[in-house]
């Protein structure tokens, strides 16, 4: 048995070598994203069934808005409805600064999108499952939320505005 050295062509190695540093960067990018940054990814909260969820009384989404929890800490059930109006319910939403709100989005009809500018809280909404974020308003002022999905011809006016007041 011989024992022979493995050549690898110069350019071959080299594109390997740029793999590789490019892995290591995106895995950096990631944890710094992750840890440094306080960036989330959404998760599914719950399952709810979309056919009764803006109708069923023991449904928060039948009465969607803010409910303090703790003092400075907010839920927000918001529901995302094509059908009639094309609106997030509530429209508007007032919390003090340095609150944290959990947003909790829903939707019984079809797929949308969540965001709220100038924060990380951005996420898909999925008729009969609730997704979450939460956000922690540190400056005053108005944060729009918008729907993000194309879901029908209303797509447009889908949005609403969170106030945070001094």
């Amino acid at each position: 048995m011989s024992t022979q050295k493995m050549h690898i062509d110069r350019y071959e190695r080299n594109w390997m070598i740029v793999s590789a540093v490019l892995l290591v960067l995106f895995a950096s990018a990631v944890s710094v994203a992750a840890f440094g940054m306080g960036i989330q990814v959404p998760a599914p909260e719950q399952r709810v069934n979309p056919n009764t969820v803006a109708t069923d009384p023991n449904s928060p989404w039948s009465n969607p808005g803010l409910r303090e929890v703790a003092p400075g800490k907010y839920d927000a059930y918001i529901l995302a409805h094509a059908i009639p109006n094309w609106e997030y319910l509530p429209k508007e939403i007032s919390v003090p600064v340095g609150s944290t709100v959990s947003f909790y989005v829903t939707s019984p009809d079809v797929q949308h999108g969540f965001k709220v500018q100038n924060t990380n809280a951005n996420f898909m909404v999925i008729p009969g499952q609730v997704s979450k974020l939460t956000v922690t308003f540190d400056e005053p002022g108005t944060y729009n939320y918008i729907c993000t999905e194309y879901c029908g011809s209303g797509h447009g006016v889908m949005y609403g505005a969170i106030t945070v007041t001094p």
